[in-house]
């Protein structure tokens, strides 16, 4: 059912663009509130009904970060909306909405498990499940908004979407700059927690897994990030791409580090994910060279737009 509130809401959203400016694209919009609030009042419900049931966070294994993080993707979207009414971070919730119930989808399919199934021992705490893996879920989830903001900055950039406006293209930096800073603390939080944790369970506080690994590379790109803007390495174009990259680094955390085979939280593996992540790789790169080759062939031509 949720399907049928965010396609539909995906939708109203594109023909909102056709005439941004326009009495029928303020009219479409609210139905593009209307789908988005609904699909996620479905899921947060759905949410709401496993804890009960689980008597857990709803972080329990990799299924259930999918819905969570969605979830919280639009939520961050729509409180960004309702500070700024540009009608910017309102596109964001639909797409993410529908792309994360695709996901959660698949994976039921491609598990071919019950997502219910009792909890390995190491994870039965509810004091470290709620503390180390939810935060470490809301960095997860803020990196994927990062990259949101940075997908919307370029799409609107080479679609000429801003109407030559430099506010609108400042305020979308803004904001991409802004989550790669919440990114940073909650994975910078998470992964320290995750260390005690560890030392907890295991008798040491960092080993070098794969899955510490992983959080360490989010924290290491939104630091690189962070210095590399204040040192004026990049610029708003630098910061957005390198804000559409780190979506690799998350889901290279998230997922990819569960299916390497190797180290204390192989647990999290899942079969038959490996060609679904290196497609979004080979999408995401994709992306990125198209949008380089767009801009330093229109900067070469002193194309305004490329500024």
């Amino acid at each position: 059912a949720t399907f049928f509130a965010f396609v539909p809401a995906c939708l109203f959203l594109v023909l909102s663009w056709l005439s941004p400016k326009s009495l029928f694209a303020r009219l479409i919009t609210t139905l593009v509130w209307i789908g988005s609030l609904s699909g996620l009042a479905a899921i947060i419900a759905g949410t709401v009904q496993r804890v009960i049931i689980t008597q857990r966070p709803p972080v329990t294994g990799l299924y259930d970060t999918i819905p969570f993080i969605t979830a919280t993707v639009i939520i961050v979207a729509i409180i960004v909306e309702l500070l700024t009414r540009r009608r910017v971070a309102l596109a964001i919730a639909p797409i993410i909405g529908f792309t994360g119930l695709v996901i959660a989808r698949l994976f039921e399919y491609g598990d071919a498990s019950d997502p219910n199934d009792p909890l390995l021992a190491v994870l039965r705490s509810n004091f470290w499940l709620t503390t180390h893996v939810l935060t470490i879920t809301f960095g997860y989830a803020a990196g994927f908004v990062t990259a949101a903001f940075g997908l919307v900055y370029m799409f609107m950039r080479i679609l000429r979407l801003d109407g030559g406006d430099k506010s609108v293209r400042r305020f979308l930096t803004r904001m991409t700059y802004g989550c790669v800073c919440f990114t940073l603390f909650l994975s910078l939080v998470g992964t320290v927690l995750g260390g005690i944790w560890a030392n907890y369970s295991w008798g040491r506080f960092w080993g070098w897994d794969p899955k510490e690994n992983g959080a360490l590379l989010i924290v290491i790109w939104m630091i690189f990030i962070l210095h590399a803007r204040m040192g004026g390495i990049i610029r708003e174009w630098g910061t957005n791409l390198c804000a559409i990259f780190g979506s690799v680094v998350v889901t290279f955390s998230w997922w990819h580090v569960n299916n390497l085979g190797v180290g204390l939280h192989s647990y999290g593996k899942t079969e038959g994910v490996l060609l679904a992540l290196f497609v979004f790789y080979g999408l995401e790169a994709g992306v990125l060279l198209l949008t380089l080759a767009w801009w330093l062939g229109h900067r070469s031509g002193n194309d305004p737009a490329a500024s």
